[in-house]
């Protein structure tokens, strides 16, 4: 199996794992079935999958045991255990041989082939995030004024080591490349680098997840096991997808103010060592404005906020990702493509990338399986980039004025350009924002700057 996003399916129950498979294949995925323990070790030595969906109960051999051995095999594979019965010790040991999730077998298979959807998803942003690489500073390519401002950031954050970082941005800006980067500059060499995915886990198991717990400490605790921050000793737990965290949200809070945790079931109280870095995709502000989010922790996360610009704000990085990316396939698929035409840099310039870094990715690896002479052209790269860049999703509005030359300045073109996205938004700032390709942060400064004020009928849900 040689496709970009494979599938693996292990389950002794063949009718269930052909029926996976059907529904897989609906869903435009590559998979292939294995129904014992032998059969998906020795699928795993040739095939290259990005998902292995896990049966607990296997003829040959215990599901959970194979975990590690599959891993061996398949390096940055993420395994999913599949199971009839859910209990809480067996999920946490699966996680902790390596498991990304544990999902009870139900009548439909829907929430397993969501499961697979979203690790999709996640593989598309991660890998496009990949492409942020070294350049002038490690684990962040470009030069646009918003990336040096995010490793300026980065690198203050870096001198105080134990204050929390929140990163925000869209999904597949890099916020764990951020995140890693931060980790490399400010904890020890060879310290552990935790992430933990709080999308969709019930709270008493990332409580276990993230606290530990001990021996009896519930059914099934046959015995004790550390938690990601006892694991991480000196170095980085990185909660991604913060905004998802359900009700321990009042603990984690606790453990950050108190720098001490205690395990399930334990009193002992145990210093919290590592760093903690949040991530977000969500206005946690609006969040909290419903209650969905702790305004108290909240507070307590945005100590240190970092926003990863969307590349659409990003400039000429586009053209540097573009030719990291170009080098990369190119050299993978064996293609002697030596560059970018003038007018595809124009329009790969011109799109706004609502997909970031790894829509861009997907484009170019596009472009580079359908040129066969030697360089990309146009007639490469798909209708969406190809469309005219004032209708592009997501671009800023056409400027319906001159420029005068001895009157104008730069200052008075971008208020003007400002006070017509303002317009065009319907005087919602994060809409106008949006068009403008900045953040909202920086739409405020300008705002304030050039001291220019909303009608008051132009309500913004963020201004709360």
């Amino acid at each position: 199996m040689t496709g970009n996003f494979a599938v693996l399916v292990v389950d002794d129950e063949e009718l269930y794992a052909q029926a996976i498979g059907t529904e897989l294949s609906r869903q435009g995925l590559q998979s292939e079935l294995a129904f014992s323990a032998s059969d998906a070790l020795a699928r795993c030595g040739t095939g290259r999958y990005k998902v292995i969906l896990l049966d607990h109960r296997l003829p040959d051999d215990d599901g959970i045991r194979l975990i590690p051995q599959l891993l061996a095999r398949q390096p940055g594979a993420v395994v999913i255990m599949m199971t009839a019965h859910h209990t809480i010790p067996n999920a946490v040991s699966a996680m902790r041989q390596g498991a990304e999730d544990y999902i009870v077998k139900e009548t439909s298979l829907r929430p397993i082939i969501d499961r697979v959807l979203e690790m999709k998803r996640r593989d598309e942003a991660r890998a496009g995030s990949e492409g942020w690489q070294e350049h002038r500073k490690d684990g962040l390519l470009g030069g646009s004024a918003g990336v040096m401002a995010v490793i300026e950031q980065l690198d203050k954050a870096a001198m105080s080591p134990e204050t929390t970082v929140l990163l925000t941005g869209e999904t597949g800006v890099g916020k764990e490349v951020a995140a890693r980067y931060l980790h490399n500059k400010s904890r020890p060499d060879s310290s552990p680098f935790i992430a933990v995915d709080c999308v969709a886990l019930p709270s008493n198991l990332i409580e276990s997840l993230l606290f530990g717990h001990e021996k009896g400490s519930f059914t099934g605790a046959e015995q004790s096991r550390a938690g990601a921050f006892e694991e991480a000793g000196r170095g980085t737990v990185l909660l991604d997808e913060i905004g998802d965290m359900g009700e321990v949200q009042g603990k984690l809070l606790r453990v950050l103010e108190s720098r001490v945790f205690q395990r399930v079931g334990s009193m002992k109280e145990i210093p919290l060592k590592a760093r903690i870095i949040a991530a977000t995709n969500q206005d946690l502000k609006q969040l909290v404005d419903k209650g969905a989010f702790r305004q108290d922790l909240y507070q307590r996360l945005s100590v240190f906020p970092i926003h990863i610009p969307p590349l659409r704000g990003r400039g000429e990085d586009i053209l540097l990702l573009a030719e990291h990316f170009r080098a990369f396939f190119a050299g993978k698929m064996n293609k002697d493509i030596a560059q970018l035409g003038d007018e595809v840099s124009q329009r790969l310039l011109g799109y706004s990338y609502p997909g970031n870094v790894r829509e861009l990715k997907n484009i170019i690896e596009r472009a580079v399986i359908m040129s066969d002479s030697g360089r990309i052209d146009p007639k490469h790269l798909p209708g969406r980039v190809l469309a005219d860049p004032a209708r592009s999703e997501g671009m800023a509005p056409s400027i319906p004025f001159d420029f005068k030359p001895g009157v104008d300045t730069l200052e008075s073109l971008e208020k003007r350009m400002i006070e017509h996205a303002m317009t065009q938004a319907g005087q919602v700032k994060t809409e106008a924002a949006r068009l403008l390709g900045i953040s909202r942060f920086q739409l405020l400064r300008r705002l304030e700057r050039y001291g220019i004020r909303s009608p008051a009928a132009g309500s913004d849900p963020h201004d709360a």
